[in-house]
């Protein structure tokens, strides 16, 4: 194993613990998979069956979720180091989430699930990696329904967006109609447009017909 690739894994948490011993043994039994991709490739489409781990090294990633009847879709940016979506591998439904449309040229290693197995049943510190990552996940989306009622619309947006985020930060993109995101605020129409247009004042985003533009989901003030 290069200098190089220890590198790249230990930046990621399910390696991270791990000595530069262990790390070259697990290199000498364990089949890496490396990939690259150019800008605009589609590296996996929501509903795609996930059968393996994939870790963005470099570059920056698009991805698309779309609700489930098609009437909304979230985009928003991410960039390396990123683990896509480790949750998905096992499960009763052990398909992806969200579209992933590369927006650079991007380098990924690659890791199937037979061999993230393999290694959780070798290595103490990456089953419990393991286990803490997907604890986090699920521990986190169980308090969603118990948290604090959101006080206003504009707070009730934000989550809205937070809620629908694979990333809980940064520039994102919401294409929505203004009736159908009214119906997701449970408020009229009117209330939540003149909600949007103060926050588009405030500098916090910036609409368009169909689309909503947060330029950083972290910076928005309610």
């Amino acid at each position: 194993m290069t200098l190089q690739l220890y590198d790249h894994l230990l930046r990621f948490q399910l390696f991270q613990g791990l000595s530069r011993g262990e790390l070259q043994q697990m290199a000498g039994t364990t089949k890496f998979g490396f990939r690259k991709e150019h800008s605009g490739v589609t590296v996996l489409r929501q509903g795609d069956k996930c059968q393996e781990l994939l870790f963005l090294i470099s570059g920056t990633l698009q991805l698309t979720t779309r609700s489930d009847d098609g009437s909304y879709r979230l985009v928003e940016q991410l960039a390396a180091p990123w683990l896509l979506q480790p949750e998905v591998l096992f499960g009763a439904a052990p398909r992806y989430g969200c579209t992933c449309v590369t927006s650079s040229a991007c380098h990924f290693i690659t890791l199937q699930k037979d061999e993230v197995l393999r290694l959780s049943t070798h290595f103490l510190i990456i089953r419990l990696n393991l286990l803490n990552m997907l604890s986090t996940i699920a521990q986190k989306r169980g308090r969603q329904p118990w948290r604090q009622p959101a006080a206003t619309l504009s707070q009730r947006f934000v989550r809205f967006v937070i809620d629908h985020a694979v990333y809980p930060a940064g520039s994102k993109t919401l294409h929505i109609l203004m009736t159908r995101l009214a119906d997701c605020l449970c408020d009229s129409r009117l209330n939540v447009s003149r909600m949007l247009n103060r926050l588009q004042d405030d500098g916090q985003v910036e609409l368009h017909r169909g689309r909503i533009i947060i330029p950083s989901l972290e910076k928005i003030v309610t």
